[in-house]
């Protein structure tokens, strides 16, 4: 069985860092894309950012490029969102996602889930 747990979301002022951590259980994720989505309310699921598992390549949405970056650790079968410049529009659920093959913006597409951590950037 498939898990993704998310941690690390909290309250941080307008200009702080906030560092996510999804961990990743239930199957070997060689051939997936692990994904980082958020939803703010009122808003749609959006994707954030999105790394494959084996060679590591990354993808940023233009709203958190050069702020947001996306890692993995293998050996703890965990992958980051190191976010940096946090501003008040970062505010949302973040959750952590895992799809095979190759990044795909639609949240449907991705075929597990974790239970979201919340985020809120005070300004």
């Amino acid at each position: 069985q498939v898990q993704l747990v998310e941690s690390g979301g909290g309250l941080v002022q307008a200009g702080g860092s906030l560092r996510l951590s999804c961990a990743a259980s239930g199957r070997t994720f060689s051939n997936y894309v692990m994904g980082w989505f958020r939803q703010a309310p009122g808003k749609e699921r959006e994707i954030v950012a999105a790394i494959y598992w084996s060679s590591g390549r990354t993808y940023y949405a233009d709203s958190v490029k050069g702020r947001f970056t996306i890692s993995r650790d293998n050996a703890k079968n965990t992958v980051y969102l190191q976010m940096n410049s946090l501003k008040p529009e970062d505010t949302a659920i973040y959750y952590c996602a895992a799809r095979r093959g190759v990044v795909i913006l639609t949240a449907n597409t991705y075929d597990d889930w974790g239970q979201g951590t919340q985020v809120t950037v005070s300004s």
